[in-house]
């Protein structure tokens, strides 16, 4: 009954935790269907409509890696992505409904079969019909686009997650590919290059996978697996990267006033807007989708409170309270050095209780100074000060203990100045007083667990701030 129990719970895992993929399964013929939108495709559907059509070529927007595609122990002669990246653009072009796609990818087969009418027209239809009109010319375009998929990057994330307990088990896989394409256009009147833009596009791909393996009886062994694989076709991602490539084409040229939408300036502004407020964002994000947060100030102060906890020779261990005021200056790019003083308890219950400050002198790293959210560690020297007079022990106001502290801790930018905090810290005393009781191998420590505020200060002189309002 528990062998039972514990496939059908895995059995629900794995159904629940991957239906869209278990319950999609096709085990018959399925018809030919109109192809997939890509993220893209809408914002190019959704454009308005164009004040006057341009009319470009695309001669050749194709493979440019020279890739082949990767398997375990090699490659094949299959390619890493496809070949048909001109015909992706061109019906990006057209759906845009801002250009008009001149065909120039095969002219050599449109100028035959021009030859072929025009060579039927002279030696039968003019015998018959003198007055037969002549073929018409070919158009000639504006803009020739070219550029073509630049790289294609393979295992930029790679992961995974796995348990297994008594036989039962399962994991959780995943990759993450990148493909980038460059875009430009170039006027044919001059050969300029009037814009380029550069589009990067992620593929991700996901396995699960679960098992059991438990001898249920004696010489009875139960084995059973499971699992299934989902790989974003690369053939999307190509085509998602190409619509956004020639949306932020259409968007670029509205700027530069190359083109413009039909209703005029006001449809052109508001495009020109949203189109701004989204490459910002984008733009302040890095490899990853981590989101940059530049610092714009060098001296900060951070409030901060939290729980002290005691580690000597008395107990029980109780929590006490702990406040903290720091400022810091910004050394380089990834280090500060700040001055902090705090107040806070030492708390062992009826044993022991005391109010302490600490001034503490620490050199801190952000690991990830530039990202929004970023893990830091610091340390340094400090001194701890009693603040409680204590006749009955001997003991007067002002004591110290010199300690050592380290700890670790992650920040979250909320703007370039304003931050939220928190940290756990290990206050290592260099001798065995601080709880007035000297015994044990050992010298006494106590930790800090806290949270705060960080905020950023400006202090420009006098003769600065002259200068920019005179510029």
């Amino acid at each position: 009954m528990r062998v039972f129990l514990r496939l059908s719970l895995m059995a629900s895992f794995l159904l629940l935790s991957s239906c869209g993929a278990y319950f999609n399964q096709k085990f018959d013929q399925s018809p030919a269907r109109v192809g997939e939108y890509s993220k893209s495709t809408t914002k190019l559907l959704d454009l308005p409509e164009a004040s006057a059509p341009v009319e470009v070529a695309v001669y050749n927007f194709s493979d440019q890696t020279g890739q082949f595609k990767a398997i375990e122990g090699g490659s094949t002669f299959s390619t890493a992505v496809t070949q048909g990246g001109t015909t992706i653009l061109i019906k990006a072009l057209e759906d845009s409904g801002w250009f008009r796609p001149i065909e120039r990818e095969n002219l050599s087969n449109l100028s035959t079969e021009r030859n072929i009418i025009r060579n039927t027209k002279q030696e039968y239809i003019k015998n018959l019909n003198p007055n037969e009109p002549p073929l018409p010319p070919l158009l000639y375009a504006g803009l020739i686009l070219e550029g073509g998929i630049v790289s294609y990057d393979t295992n930029i994330v790679t992961g995974g997650l796995g348990v297994r307990y008594f036989g039962v088990g399962g994991s959780a896989k995943y990759r993450q590919d990148r493909i980038t394409v460059y875009l430009r256009a170039v006027s044919t009147s001059n050969g300029e290059i009037l814009k380029t833009v550069y589009v990067s596009k992620t593929i991700l791909s996901q396995a699960l996978d679960a098992s059991f393996f438990r001898f249920v009886k004696f010489q009875r062994l139960l084995e059973a697996e499971t699992g299934i694989t989902q790989n974003e076709p690369v053939q999307i991602a190509v085509k998602d990267a190409i619509e956004r490539a020639v949306h932020d084409l259409i968007m670029e040229g509205i700027i530069d006033k190359y083109w413009g939408a039909k209703e005029g300036n006001e449809v052109n502004e508001q495009l020109v807007t949203n189109y701004l407020k989204e490459k910002e964002l984008e733009q302040g994000q890095g490899l990853y989708n981590r989101l940059y947060v530049e610092n714009t100030s060098k001296t900060h102060i951070t409030l901060s409170g939290g729980v002290n906890l005691i580690d000597g020779d008395l107990t029980p261990q109780k929590p006490g309270f702990m406040n903290k005021l720091s400022i810091e200056q910004q050394l380089a790019g990834k280090f500060t050095l700040g001055l902090s003083g705090s107040v806070f308890q030492l708390n062992n219950g009826d044993s022991y209780s005391n109010i302490m400050g600490s001034v503490d002198l620490n050199a801190r790293i952000f690991l990830l100074p530039k990202d929004d959210f970023g893990p830091y560690i610091f340390g340094g020297p400090g001194m701890v000060v009693d603040l409680i007079d204590h006749p009955d022990d001997g003991l007067g106001f002002g004591m110290t203990f010199p300690k050592l502290q380290y700890g670790v801790g992650l920040q979250y930018k909320f703007s370039p100045k304003l931050s939220f905090t928190a940290f756990a810290e290990h206050n290592i005393l260099l001798n065995d007083n601080i709880d007035f009781i000297d015994q044990g191998r050992r010298n006494d420590f106590y930790y800090n667990f806290g949270f705060g505020l960080r905020y950023g200060l400006n202090f420009k002189s006098k003769k600065k701030k002259l200068k920019q309002e005179n510029n």
